[in-house]
């Protein structure tokens, strides 16, 4: 990519400590593009089921004194929604990283996973200390789980289950945030009730995923980032939104494996993205990792080989995004790098997911 801007000064101990964050081992050669769709297999049973999350995060409930869990609600089949929540001072700036509003877009849930364990490690001494973090690692778990009122069995994967975007009522729950409370699905309801309205947040990553064949100067990217685009999002919010963009793209941009374009989203109040910006006044960034677990389109769905960088690609973004808002080097972010990123474009023809 020839776009090489300098987007942020990081401290020197922040560069080293990213260089820690191996939990998941790339495969030998992995680079953004990652095999194309059809090479690989594509397999949900090497996925986190809910009750594997569920197990997981009480698992490290139990081993990390900072962790602390919260049930903020159930989804239309009655399954518990957690917050994993490290809160030290209610006073320091808040991030949120959501995951899984679509419930066949569970890699980044399965980063967010890993990004807790990281959290209880010696690794992070001292960032908890300067900024409070909420991680919900699966909002549609039913969706996830493939326990929905409709048929899924035009979906592509193996494994023990299929993976569908939509709730058991078949809503896209990433298009209900315009409205009011009381008449939003129940998974939306809980996240604006229980986390928005009840929490101090200041910046949220809103992390999906999106199709395999979106490019940027001819090079597949691995994800692609995007502010609120919506008219009524305060200036403030909207600079704050891009300098969490600044820290994304100039984190993976260095790692040479990731590759990071401007998503073509909509301007509209009902998206995750722009509602929060609207109604809470939380600086939001939308970040779309390529290829999904699962879905009808072949081209969509990406085998089991791109997981590795993938997973990779959620816990450097999380693991950059705290610790530049812990150290406050996020405040000194170069937006300018927005100007001339380049908005990816499909290579092949392929139905456009729009987050």
């Amino acid at each position: 990519m020839s776009l090489k801007k300098k987007v942020l000064s990081v401290s020197l101990s922040g560069l080293m400590a990213l260089g820690t964050v191996t939990a998941v081992a790339l495969p030998v050669g992995a680079v953004g593009n990652g095999p194309e769709p059809g090479h690989g297999s594509i397999q949900t049973s090497i996925l986190h089921t809910y009750e594997g999350m569920v197990d997981y995060l009480k698992t490290q409930d139990a081993k990390q004194e900072a962790l602390e869990l919260e049930v903020i609600g159930q989804t239309v089949k009655g399954r518990d929604i957690y917050l994993a929540k490290y809160i030290s001072n209610p006073e320091n700036p808040t991030i949120l990283f959501l995951t899984q509003q679509h419930g066949n877009e569970q890699l980044t849930t399965e980063g967010a996973l890993e990004f807790i364990k990281h959290l209880g490690t010696n690794k992070t001494k001292g960032v908890l200390e300067n900024v409070n973090v909420l991680v919900i690692p699966m909002l549609n778990a039913d969706g996830a789980m493939g326990d929905v009122n409709f048929s899924l069995d035009n979906y592509l994967a193996d494994g023990d289950r299929h993976l569908t975007r939509y709730n058991a009522n078949e809503v896209d729950l990433n298009r209900e945030h315009d409205k009011p409370t009381e008449k939003m699905e129940v998974e939306v309801k809980a996240l604006h009730e229980n986390v928005f309205e009840k929490y101090d947040i200041d910046y949220m990553i809103d992390l999906h995923h999106q199709g395999a064949m979106s490019q940027t100067e001819g090079e597949l990217v691995s994800g692609s980032i995007l502010y609120p685009t919506n008219s009524e999002v305060k200036p403030e919010v909207l600079e704050g939104s891009k300098k969490l963009g600044a820290v994304v793209y100039g984190t993976l941009e260095n790692t040479g494996w990731g590759h990071v374009g401007k998503y073509n989203g909509g301007n509209g109040a009902n998206i995750g993205r722009n509602g929060a910006a609207i109604r809470y006044d939380i600086s939001t960034l939308l970040f779309e990792m390529r290829g999904m677990s699962d879905h009808y389109i072949e081209s969509y769905a990406i085998g089991q080989k791109s997981n590795g960088y993938l997973i990779k690609q959620t816990i450097t973004t999380l693991d950059a995004t705290v610790r530049a808002i812990s150290d406050g080097s996020i405040e000194s972010a170069d937006t300018s790098f927005w100007d001339t990123l380049p908005t990816q474009t499909t290579r092949a023809s392929e139905e456009d997911d729009n987050e």
